[in-house]
């Protein structure tokens, strides 16, 4: 398969690790001696955290690149990836005095996977980081965290000026305050001169039972579920399904997916279609658990 490299990065690349800012003018964070984001296995378990708060499947890897400066979504040899530089996102949240600054940078590369951002060639602009910082706000309220936290990052590196492939500070600032006044059920006042980034209504996170194109699936047991879903039947990851909600999500390659309950190519794989509901239960004639539809 021809190699596929689409990067869109809330942070371009630093030219310098001697420079103070980097080449779209986004400030670089001091170093600092004190490590407070961990590894790769924190930035997981915070992007669980994420995953769960929207109820969304993760349909992209997670990898450490330190010396980068930088954090974005892309897609190579045609998996979607979020490369992240562990140092950076510690230096951020010391820079800026709280943990939020580095959720806030994951969340907003999440949003460039949810709304499929990497799929073609076009790279980053203006609409479509503000549409990434519109989903970092909106996650960061479901998250809990307050209206200063979630625009914290923003607010300590972004550059006041424009570029052609990022907006300017107030902008991004309005986009995540409009995320955030979303999720928390609050009006934004209609004159307020400030373009809306959000995207269409059923691409509004999270998404709903009833959008066409999205997948349902509900499991009827006394314990949570891991089970295995893939978008083109070779690579699966997995998903917990939890007894007490239905799990939605979107397969992003067709318009189907496939479902394992092990990761295990002679498995027994299931066919999901979009914009069907579809329950786990337990087959006491062969006595396994299997997928049926919900009409």
């Amino acid at each position: 398969m021809k190699k596929l490299t689409l990067i869109l990065a809330l942070f371009c690349f630093s030219a310098s690790i001697a420079q103070t800012t980097n080449q779209c003018g986004i400030l670089v964070p001091p170093s600092s001696l004190k490590s407070s984001f961990l590894d790769v296995y924190e930035a997981k378990r915070v992007v669980e955290t994420v995953l769960d708060s929207i109820n969304w499947k993760q349909n992209f890897y997670l990898q450490e690149q330190n010396g980068i400066n930088n954090a974005y979504a892309t897609v190579i040899r045609g998996q979607r990836f979020i490369i992240y530089d562990n140092n950076f996102l510690s230096n951020l949240d010391e820079f800026a005095g709280t943990r939020w600054a580095s959720i806030s940078v994951l969340a907003h590369e999440m949003g460039h996977h949810y709304f499929n951002h990497v799929l073609d060639r076009g790279g980053s602009t203006p609409e479509r980081e503000l549409e990434a910082d519109y989903f970092s706000g909106y996650v960061m309220a479901k998250l809990g965290s307050s209206l200063n936290q979630a625009t914290v990052a923003i607010q300590k590196i972004s550059s006041p000026q424009a570029s052609s492939t990022h907006p300017g500070k107030a902008d991004r600032v309005t986009a995540i305050q409009r995320g955030w006044n979303y999720a928390r059920g609050l009006n934004t006042p209609s004159n307020s001169g400030v373009r809306n980034p959000a995207p269409q209504p059923q691409k509004n996170p999270p998404p709903t039972a009833n959008e066409t194109g999205w997948i349902t699936l509900s499991q009827y047991g006394n314990t949570d579920m891991i089970v295995y879903l893939s978008d083109d039947g070779r690579t699966y990851a997995p998903a917990r399904i939890k007894t007490t909600q239905p799990f939605t999500f979107r397969y992003e390659i067709y318009n189907y997916g496939w479902m394992r309950f092990v990761d295990d190519p002679r498995a027994l794989t299931y066919k999901l279609m979009h914009g069907k509901n579809y329950s786990i239960i337990w087959n006491q004639r062969t006595n396994n658990w299997t997928v049926v539809q919900v009409k």
